[in-house]
């Protein structure tokens, strides 16, 4: 998936990837896709969790190694 934007949450306990992706959606524009990598598990309920929270379109995951990557499009 193409994405504009990519943000490495890799090393961060959660709730940290939750603190970047906010900050990062405050510098893009709606309609923009942002790719995150996170390794900690707890991301893995956390990111959609927020997605849904904020009305964020989250658009899937894909494993990759020993992290994912999630995508979220922005509103």
């Amino acid at each position: 998936m193409n994405s504009d934007v990519r943000l490495d949450c890799t090393g961060m306990v959660c709730p940290q990837p939750i603190v970047e992706l906010a900050k990062q959606r405050r510098k893009m524009d709606p309609g923009e896709i942002l790719e995150l990598w996170a390794d900690d598990e707890g991301a893995k309920r956390d990111i959609p969790a927020w997605c849904e929270q904020t009305g964020n379109e989250f658009l899937g995951s894909e494993e990759n190694g020993s992290f994912v990557k999630y995508f979220i499009r922005t509103v």
